[in-house]
């Protein structure tokens, strides 16, 4: 498997990859705006307006927003825009991965992004970090992530474990110090969870990155909201999604210097 990937023309590698990238992204947007709700995932997409039955034609990604000009071909309901946003989002995913890195690690690192982004996603939008989806993340860390980073199976459950505990008595010192709660249950979930993709060896970075884009983030936000910094709710999954990602190009240059 890895041969046929790392055996791909760059540029048929880097299309193939955006083209999943879109297709996943519509089944990422449906799943990010169904599951809070309680509605099926699986369940046949259908228009919010006129509640009609979407034909394969109305759901083809990118395409079918541009023909029908983001809006409904029966009643004329503009189609929320986040579909599109998110089928550019992992479309992007898959291309900038097989262009940084060809071959299998390039596709390993966009599958590791197409799984973090319903994660960012989800806490973004409802604030939850849903503990299926931090499973299914770590055990395709634990299973494939190997060649990603050159990093032994040993090297990826001692992340598991040292950056989820790290986080989970951080929480606890905070909680124990200021009386509440200062960091969602699910955090130190995802932390463990990337932890099974990068090894304990590129956590530090991972954690860095993402407490200082955070801690950047909220005090951008701080004058758009009438609640003082320290009581601000920071959806912290979203920058430890995108300090993982983006730590997986970034950890080996630093290393090597």
């Amino acid at each position: 498997m890895t041969a046929a990937l790392d055996a791909l023309p760059f540029g048929a590698g880097v299309g193939i990859a955006a083209l999943l990238g879109l297709i996943l992204g519509s089944f990422i947007a449906t799943l990010v705006l169904r599951w809070p709700d309680g509605r099926s995932v699986l369940g046949r997409s259908r228009c919010d307006g006129c509640e009609r039955p979407l034909a394969p034609f109305d759901l083809v990604p990118l395409v079918s927003a541009l023909v029908q000009r983001g809006r409904c071909r029966t009643c004329g309901a503009p189609i929320d825009a986040f579909h599109t946003q998110v089928e550019l989002a992992s479309g992007l995913i898959g291309a900038v991965a097989l262009t940084i890195l060809p071959g299998t690690a390039g596709w390993l690192w966009a599958l590791f992004g197409w799984l973090l982004l319903p994660l960012a996603l989800l806490d973004a939008r409802d604030m939850w970090l849903p503990d299926r989806l931090n499973a299914v993340l770590a055990v395709a860390g634990l299973l494939l992530a190997g060649p990603m980073l050159g990093t032994r199976l040993l090297d990826r459950w001692i992340g598991a474990i040292a950056g989820g505990g790290l986080l989970a008595l951080i929480a606890l010192a905070y909680r124990r110090g200021r009386g509440r709660e200062g960091m969602g249950g699910g955090d130190p979930k995802l932390v463990a969870a990337i932890g099974c993709w990068l090894g304990w060896q590129a956590l530090p970075l991972m954690i860095l990155l993402a407490s200082g884009t955070g801690l950047a983030w909220a005090l951008f936000t701080q004058g758009k909201g009438d609640r003082p910094l320290v009581l601000r709710t920071v959806p912290f999954g979203v920058f430890l999604a995108i300090a993982a990602w983006a730590a997986v190009p970034l950890w080996p240059l630093l290393s090597a210097g």
